[in-house]
């Protein structure tokens, strides 16, 4: 089940935002790294259907994205950098409304989501109000509920950015772990280098351009360098700073 992006350009009024952009997702953890502002959060606003194709092409395995969207939409589990959880609701309640858009009923939810929040540590925060929860617990909340459909894609936009530590070493290794499991295939957006491991798809995105993609090993021995932050540093910045 991959996602083929192909000659995707986007603007923002006459300020291109994504140019030419080619890749496909395979099953797996894929990584998209590249800097605030790089177009990251733009190309997810396009697979997710928040803004609408200007020139290119999106498909999800034999589904194009212009022309069932509504049929992608049910395979997608999306975390966004900005959180979408209603804080004056319970943890438990924000779950089964979600499941209920999806047609599931609150028992079913319940029962997908238990072994997730208990991996998470949050099965103990069922009934807490989400505005009592701190950043990384409603992260965790986010994560429980994008798979309570059992979407066959995870699209998830800087979901450890600003977390502590724990918090990003616990979610990180979940999704790794269901993709292990289950052959999902994840595109996994971050800034963050060291949430990239060697046997990762590696996508480089650097002002709306995709400069670099391939397992992220290889990349390292093509540009000779020794770790994600030397290679990202190589390929984006200009010669004489480097």
């Amino acid at each position: 089940m991959s996602i083929t992006i192909t000659d995707v350009t986007y603007s923002f009024k006459a300020k291109p935002v994504l140019s030419a952009i080619n890749l496909t997702l395979n099953p797996g953890f894929n990584v998209l790294l590249g800097p605030n502002g790089a177009g990251k959060s733009t190309l997810l606003s396009l697979l997710t259907g928040q803004r609408t194709l200007q020139q290119g092409n999106i498909t999800f395995a034999d589904y194009d994205i212009t022309q069932e969207t509504r049929a992608i939409m049910g395979q997608l589990g999306v975390v966004f950098q900005q959180t979408t959880l209603d804080l004056d609701l319970t943890v438990l309640q924000n779950l089964t409304y979600f499941g209920a858009l999806h047609g599931l009923s609150a028992a079913l939810v319940l029962e997908r989501i238990t072994p997730v929040l208990t991996q998470l540590a949050l099965i103990e925060r069922l009934h807490d109000r989400v505005r009592s929860l701190n950043e990384g617990h409603r992260r965790r909340v986010e994560i429980a509920r994008c798979m309570i459909h059992l979407p066959q894609y995870l699209l998830l936009d800087e979901a450890t950015v600003g977390l502590d530590v724990d918090s990003r070493k616990l979610i990180i290794e979940h999704i790794r772990a269901i993709v292990a499991s289950q052959k999902l295939t994840v595109l996994w957006t971050t800034h963050l280098m060291d949430e990239v491991l060697e046997q990762d798809p590696l996508f480089i995105l650097n002002q709306g351009k995709l400069i670099e993609q391939g397992l992220c090993q290889s990349l390292l021995l093509k540009h000779q360098q020794s770790s994600v932050f030397d290679l990202y540093r190589a390929l984006t910045q200009p010669q004489g700073l480097l």
